[in-house]
């Protein structure tokens, strides 16, 4: 990676069957709570550099500052389109092209508007000897999930990246169907910080 050297530990999900991975830089065991984010899978943002989201920018976000901060965690889980799996995501976009928003194509497929689960992070974090987590997240709801499955999450700590013009009513959305914690001038100036490193 461009901003330093991680450590990838695999996982599998016994229950599901799904492998997932946790990224690691510097001593994570024991100790201060670390620098962390729980990804799920995004192809078309991560890998393929989509606009219609943030995710992509997110995990590189994420990534960069875990290597700032010199010590810290990713786990990146396999849970593609907030849980529904790839080709239902790409039905999901097909109705966002017809104007739909994020949430109501989820749910016109049938799924809630988030069915991930985040069971899995407190093995992963056992097994890696993280004790708390300073959590990378915008989502409420990744939070209260992530406390109630056993995770010591001590902070919250903001990740505005990424708007652009083909996401901002994606983002919208989020903050306001999914109660995600952001709004547009928390964007703008973080694009003022970044700009001023």
């Amino acid at each position: 990676m461009p901003w330093a050297t991680f450590t990838m530990h695999g996982f599998e999900d016994e229950a599901t069957g799904k492998e997932h991975v946790a990224l690691t830089l510097g001593d994570v065991s024991g100790g201060e709570p670390v620098l962390g984010r729980v990804h799920s899978e995004c192809l078309t943002g991560d890998a393929l550099f989509s606009m219609r989201c943030d995710c992509g920018y997110q995990l590189q976000a994420a990534l960069k500052r875990i290597a700032e901060e010199g010590r810290g965690v990713l786990l990146y889980l396999r849970q593609e389109g907030r849980g529904i799996g790839l080709l239902n995501k790409i039905r999901a976009y097909n109705l966002q092209d017809q104007g739909a928003d994020t949430v109501e194509a989820n749910e016109r497929l049938g799924f809630g508007a988030d069915m991930r689960r985040y069971d899995i992070c407190t093995p992963m974090l056992d097994h890696l000897g993280v004790t708390g987590l300073k959590l990378m997240t915008n989502n409420p709801r990744k939070v209260d999930a992530l406390t109630r499955d056993g995770v010591n999450v001590t902070e919250r700590v903001p990740l505005t990246t990424g708007l652009n013009p083909h996401n901002e009513h994606y983002l919208s959305t989020k903050a306001g169907k999914l109660g995600h914690m952001m709004a547009l001038d928390d964007f703008i100036q973080a694009q003022d910080v970044d700009r001023d490193r």
